[in-house]
């Protein structure tokens, strides 16, 4: 009987297990009704450091929850932005018209972009002081492009994102430190696109990072592209885990 008691008293006097809250946010964007996503620990109260997650070109997705609870595992407040708006989840080839919408128009992917980080900014998880952004393919472009905006993040990671800008003057505006995590055989993202992104960096006194995984080319953090490098996109797992790690020793400085 005593050895029960004391295996109780045990187990009460233990922490509880943390449990990643996993949830849909609506918010808006403008008129746009828009649904993003949620991840937190809520073991704890306490303000911590956030993350804002823009998807890849086919809207919110379960990469980009997955990565979500990840990051929530980590310790991180996490959000992903919806771009496109509830409900607009296309598939290709109709993503890459969506996309495109986007990238033409910068200033309404700032917007949209600027939104959710809104969103992210006022949960009362968040400190405010240490917010980082990350994003993949599309959301990578976008991340940087949140960047150039003059957003109050500390951090940008683009994952296999494109690196072109319109307006590359818009450099200087970067308030925080840029991860550019490239496949070196990345068809899709021209030299001369990389070359551009290194000069505005350079010209703009941003400290940045252009890390090259040999062998990788887009995607090549997305399991379902399949594994064929010649169709230009495709799954690459050594890439994939090097990448990530990259991105923890990011934020580990960042929000030291």
């Amino acid at each position: 009987m005593k050895r029960l008691l004391l295996t109780f008293f045990t187990l009460l006097s233990m922490p509880l297990m943390a449990a990643i809250i996993e949830q849909p946010v609506d918010y808006k964007a403008g008129t746009i009704e828009c649904e993003g996503w949620a991840a937190f620990d809520d073991s704890t109260k306490a303000k911590r450091p956030s993350v804002l997650i823009i998807h890849q070109w086919t809207g919110v997705s379960d990469n980009e929850k997955m990565r979500a609870k990840m990051l929530a595992e980590l310790g991180y407040n996490v959000f992903v932005a919806d771009v496109y708006g509830k409900g607009i989840r296309p598939q290709p080839p109709a993503s890459g018209a969506e996309a495109g919408k986007y990238k033409k128009n910068r200033t309404l992917l700032r917007e949209r972009l600027t939104a959710a980080l809104q969103v992210l900014l006022k949960d009362s998880r968040t400190d405010a002081s240490r917010v980082a952004c990350i994003g993949y393919c599309f959301g990578g472009t976008a991340a940087i492009e949140l960047g150039r905006s003059g957003a109050p993040v500390k951090g940008v990671v683009s994952f296999h994102g494109g690196l072109d800008s319109p307006t590359p003057e818009d450099g200087k505006n970067i308030k925080g430190k840029v991860l550019a995590l490239h496949g070196a055989d990345d068809p899709f993202v021209p030299a001369a696109d990389i070359a551009a992104f290194e000069k505005e960096m350079k010209d703009a006194g941003v400290t940045y990072q252009l890390v090259s995984y040999p062998g990788a080319v887009h995607a090549f953090t997305q399991k379902a592209a399949g594994n064929d490098n010649s169709k230009g996109a495709a799954y690459n797992e050594a890439a994939d885990k090097a990448s990530w790690e990259e991105m923890k020793t990011f934020f580990a400085k960042l929000f030291n």
